[in-house]
């Protein structure tokens, strides 16, 4: 088995996306948890649904942008090819 120098890179790469992308999983379940406490904070008290959910929204963009820049890596590690 000969393995170049190229092909390690390779190898490397696609490692390096599939643990990027694994990235996602945490903003996946903050999410989810922000979700749920914005639902049971909006059951208590009705009247302030529209503050609730414009904070809860504006959380979950700001924790979105992990998930995207981890997607981000893993597209950059899989289709741009270094020193070819």
């Amino acid at each position: 088995m000969n393995i170049t120098g190229q092909d390690l890179i390779l190898a490397c790469s696609a490692i390096g996306a599939g643990l990027a992308v694994i990235a996602g999983i945490g903003p996946g379940i903050g999410q989810g948890i922000a979700a749920g406490h914005g639902a049971a904070a909006v059951g208590r008290n009705p009247g302030a649904k529209s503050d609730i959910m414009s904070t809860m929204l504006l959380g979950q963009a700001v924790a979105e942008t992990t998930g995207l820049y981890g997607l981000l890596v893993a597209m950059l590690l899989l289709f741009v090819q270094p020193l070819s």
